[in-house]
C-alpha cells in the first residue's frame, strides 16, 4: 500500500492544483512535494528494515485489471526501484522551489503538469507489469510536452515536435517488443517475474534486443539517437529541463536494467559489445562537442550525454561494479545536472545571456553563487569526496573488468569533462567583468536553499555511498544472475 500512496499522491496533487490560482498553486505544489518526500523517507527507512523476501508483501500491490489481454495493476519496490523513487521525490521539491522568484503564466496548469509527471515517473519505476509500465512511460511524455510547448523558448514548437516524434517512435518499437513477449510467454501475461523466467529462443532475441534498445537509447539518449536532446534542453523552460535531465532520462537507464538485461539475456550477450562501443563513442563525441559550445544550456546538455553514455556502458558490462556504479551515478547525475541547469538559469535571469564568452567576472559581485556553482562543477567532473566520484569510479572499474581499452575510452569523460567544465567556469565566473554596468545580485533566499541542499547532497552521497549501495545490492545481484542465463 505504501507504493500505491507514492503513486497516487502526486496525481491527487495535480488535480487539486488545477483548482487553485496564482502563487497559491506554487506554494501548494511545494507542500505536496515535501509531503511526498517525507513519505519517501519513511518508506526508505521501512525498506532498509525489511528482509528482501518480505519486500513483495510489504511494498507490493497487485490487482487484476484487464482479463484479455492479461494485464494486472502490479506495482512494487525492490532496491533498484527504491533508488529511482528517492531520486524523483528528492529532486521535485528543489525543482519547484527553484521557480519561486520566476514569473510563470498560468502557474496552476504548469505545476499541475509537473505533479502529473511526477506520478507518471513513479509509475514507471514501480511497475512490474510490462503494459502498465508502458502506459506510465507514455503518460510521462504528455506533461513535459505541454510544458515545453507552452512555456518554452522562441523555437519551442519545432523543437518540441521533434522531441515528441523521436520518443513516440521509440515507444512504438518497445510496444511491438512487449506484444511479442506476451505471445511468447506460455502464461500470456506481461508480469515481470514471468517474463524474466521465460527466456525466448535466441533467434528472436536479436531483433527483440534492438526494439527495446532503440526505445531506451532515444530516451537516455545514446549517440546516434541523441539529436533531439540539446535543442530540447535549451528551449524547454528551466524547470522542464531539470525534469528531463535530472529524472526523465533515467527512465531509459533504469529500463535497461529492469526490462532489457534480465528478459532478453541472449540478445544482450550477443550485442552488448556493440552497445558499449556506441556508448564509448558517444562519450568522446559529446565531450568534444561540449568543448566547442558557447551556450551554457547546450554545453550542459552535451555534458549530460557524455555522462549517461558512461552509465549505459557500465550497465552493459553486466557485472556488480558496473550496475552498482550505475545506480550511484544515476542519483549523482540527477542531483548535479539539476544544479548545473539551475545555475545557468540564475545567470540568464540576471544577465539575459547564456553565452559563455559574453559574461565573465560574476565571482566579483556574487561570491556565494560562485562558491556553490564551483561545488556543482567539481561534482560534475568527479572530484573525490563528491557524489560524482563514487559512481564514475565504480563504472570505470566495471568497464575495466569487461575490457581494458573500453575503460580507457570511458575514462575520457572525466578528462574531457574537466576541460570543458573548468574552462566554462573560468570564463563565466572569473576574471574581469565583460558586461558594462553589470548588475548581478547574489543569491535570493530560495536560490540559496536550493543550492545549499544540492551541495549537502553532493557531499553526503560522496562520503556515504553505502546509503544507496546497500539498497540496490540484492536487486542488482538478482538482475546479474538472470542476465547471464543464455
Amino acid at each position: 500500500m505504501l507504493t500505491l500512496v507514492l503513486l497516487i499522491l502526486p496525481l491527487i496533487a495535480s488535480l487539486v492544483l488545477l483548482a487553485t490560482r496564482g502563487n497559491a498553486s506554487r506554494s501548494l505544489a511545494l507542500l505536496f512535494s515535501l509531503v511526498q518526500l517525507g513519505i519517501t523517507l519513511y518508506v526508505w527507512n521501512e525498506f532498509r528494515n525489511t528482509l528482501a523476501i518480505d519486500l513483495p508483501s510489504k511494498f507490493g500491490f497487485v490487482k487484476d485489471w484487464i482479463s484479455r489481454p492479461n494485464i494486472s495493476f502490479n506495482i512494487g519496490l525492490d532496491g533498484i526501484s527504491m533508488v529511482m523513487v528517492i531520486l524523483t521525490n528528492l529532486l521535485l521539491p528543489l525543482i519547484i522551489l527553484s521557480g519561486f522568484n520566476r514569473t510563470i503564466e498560468r502557474p496552476h496548469i504548469f505545476y499541475s503538469l509537473m505533479m502529473l509527471m511526477q506520478s507518471a515517473l513513479i509509475g514507471v519505476f514501480v511497475s512490474f507489469d510490462g503494459l502498465l509500465y508502458y502506459i506510465f512511460w507514455e503518460l510521462a511524455l504528455i506533461p513535459i510536452y505541454f510544458m515545453a510547448f507552452n512555456w518554452g523558448g522562441v523555437n519551442r514548437k519545432a523543437v518540441t515536435l521533434k522531441f515528441f516524434i523521436y520518443t513516440l517512435a521509440g515507444s512504438l518499437l518497445m510496444l511491438f517488443g512487449f506484444i511479442f513477449l506476451y505471445w511468447s510467454n506460455p502464461l500470456h501475461n506481461f508480469n515481470w517475474n514471468d517474463l524474466v523466467n521465460n527466456h525466448t529462443c535466441g533467434c528472436n532475441q536479436t531483433w527483440l534486443f534492438w526494439l527495446f534498445f532503440a526505445a531506451f537509447a532515444i530516451k537516455i539518449p545514446i549517440v546516434p539517437f541523441h539529436t533531439w536532446q540539446p535543442d530540447t534542453y535549451k528551449e524547454a523552460p528551466t524547470q522542464g529541463t531539470m525534469l528531463l535531465s535530472g529524472i526523465m532520462l533515467k527512465m531509459g537507464l533504469y529500463s535497461l536494467i529492469r526490462w532489457l538485461l534480465p528478459i532478453i539475456p541472449s540478445g544482450v550477450m550477443q550485442w552488448n559489445s556493440l552497445a558499449i562501443a556506441l556508448c564509448a563513442a558517444g562519450i568522446v563525441y559529446a565531450s568534444i562537442i561540449a568543448i566547442m559550445q558557447q551556450d551554457l544550456k547546450k554545453l550542459f546538455a552535451y555534458s549530460s550525454i557524455a555522462h549517461v553514455g558512461l552509465i549505459a556502458a557500465g550497465i552493459f558490462a553486466i557485472n556488480v561494479q558496473g550496475l552498482q556504479g550505475s545506480m550511484v551515478q544515476m542519483l549523482a547525475h540527477g542531483i548535479n545536472v539539476v544544479g548545473l541547469f539551475f545555475c545557468a538559469d540564475i545567470i540568464f535571469n540576471r544577465t539575459q545571456s547564456n553565452h559563455v564568452e559574453g559574461i565573465g567576472g560574476i565571482r566579483l559581485v556574487a561570491p556565494q553563487f560562485a562558491t556553490y556553482f564551483m561545488i556543482v562543477v567539481l561534482a560534475s567532473v568527479a572530484l573525490p569526496l563528491t557524489n560524482g566520484f563514487v559512481g564514475e569510479f565504480m563504472l570505470l572499474y566495471g568497464l575495466y573488468e569487461y575490457n581494458h581499452w573500453l575503460a580507457v575510452t570511458g575514462g575520457l569523460t572525466i578528462i574531457l569533462g574537466a576541460v570543458y567544465m573548468l574552462r566554462m567556469y573560468q570564463k563565466v565566473m572569473l576574471g574581469e567583468s565583460v558586461m558594462e554596468n553589470m548588475s548581478f545580485p547574489d543569491l535570493l533566499w530560495n536560490e540559496k536553499v536550493v543550492l545549499i541542499s544540492i551541495a549537502v547532497l553532493i557531499f553526503f552521497f560522496g562520503l556515504y555511498p553505502k546509503a544507496i549501495l546497500e539498497l540496490s545490492e540484492p536487486a542488482v545481484n538478482f538482475i546479474i544472475e538472470k542476465s547471464l542465463i543464455k
